[in-house]
């Protein structure tokens, strides 16, 4: 089964159990519940029913694929595809009010449109939802002691979400970022969530431990290289490829690995005290600072290693995927989004 073939015959069912969750119990609301549906493609800003791009709803995918390859039915996982992805779009909705994002996926935030109020009454919503999504397994016929490990697990990643946001904001004031503190904050606020789409797919598939920890290090592994690969694209990316500015992290002024490479290399003082020096200016970065960031982050060597660390981390996710005496098609499909989604061979 290739990544397509996957997408095909799993991606609209997905979004069946989506919108069969975020469906409003009565017509009074109808609008709050458009509101959710508006961020997750399916309306417009009149909240009239759209056929738009949702994306590859990548979490859910990697949950689906998981319990197929652990050797479970990959239907019985829907539920648990369609939390992660319910509580992914909660965290996005806040995260827009908290950046003051007015985009997102070249769309206007939910806040931009209908207030900050409402919209942390919305990814409030979103994120119940998401656990009410969890207790339809037991419609698929898991048990209740699965159901119970798999909530126990969702709930645990979204306190990790929570934190890694809270170090990411209190990063925006700081210059004294090192390394491990910016590794946990991508582990908590970006990889422990794709760990869990695939834990959550593995419990259900299979009742072997090996096997489902070995599953959640591969979505935890690619979700750091995914983030770190991001930070790269971030500063150096196309923007007819990657959909937005180039160097928009480096105008926001953002903690990218790149930039806690230069801020804590010993060899590289003066660079780093460059940096601090731009860093500190007021506001967003205009066009002089973002060259000379940009100069900076060359002429270190910042993009080889972020670039080299992102593939330690790849290496590392195909070696937990590999360590599984998994169902073929689903761990061949899983090795070819990991690529997808880190740019490099599997």
């Amino acid at each position: 089964m290739t990544l397509q073939d996957a997408f095909d015959r799993f991606l609209s069912t997905i979004e069946t159990e989506l919108q069969e969750v975020v469906h409003p119990p009565h017509g009074s609301l109808s609008a709050y519940y458009g509101m959710m549906h508006y961020h997750l493609g399916w309306a417009d800003e009149r909240l009239e029913p759209l056929q738009a791009r949702t994306g590859k709803r990548l979490r859910p995918m990697l949950c689906v694929l998981a319990c197929q390859a652990a050797g479970g039915d990959p239907y019985h996982a829907l539920p648990a595809a369609a939390a992660v992805e319910l509580i992914h779009n909660f965290s996005l909705v806040h995260d827009d009010i908290q950046d003051s994002s007015h985009y997102r996926r070249g769309r206007r935030a939910v806040w931009d449109i209908w207030g900050a109020a409402q919209a942390i009454n919305v990814g409030d919503g979103l994120f119940v939802l998401a656990r009410l999504a969890l207790h339809r397994l037991a419609g698929r016929g898991v048990p209740a002691d699965t159901i119970v490990a798999a909530a126990a697990a969702f709930d645990r990643a979204c306190m990790l979400l929570c934190e890694g946001q809270y170090f990411d904001m209190t990063f925006e004031d700081r210059l004294d970022v090192d390394l491990q503190q910016y590794l946990t904050m991508i582990r908590q606020k970006t990889a422990m969530l794709l760990a869990t789409s695939t834990r959550l797919g593995a419990v259900v598939g299979t009742e072997n431990q090996e096997t489902v920890e070995h599953l959640a290090r591969f979505g935890e592994h690619l979700g750091m290289a995914f983030q770190i690969q991001d930070d790269i694209l971030g500063t150096w990316g196309d923007e007819q490829v990657t959909g937005k500015s180039a160097a928009t992290d480096i105008r926001d002024k953002k903690k990218t690995l790149p930039v806690v490479y230069v801020l804590n290399h010993p060899d590289e003082r003066y660079s780093a005290w460059q940096l601090i020096e731009l860093y500190k200016q007021a506001g967003p970065l205009a066009q002089a600072g973002i060259e000379a960031t940009l100069a900076i982050l060359e002429r270190t060597g910042a993009r080889r290693y972020a670039d080299a660390v992102a593939g330690e981390y790849y290496t590392r996710a195909l070696q937990s995927l590999d360590a599984i005496d998994g169902e073929a098609e689903a761990v061949a499909a899983l090795h070819e989004l990991a690529q997808s989604l880190v740019g490099r061979p599997a």
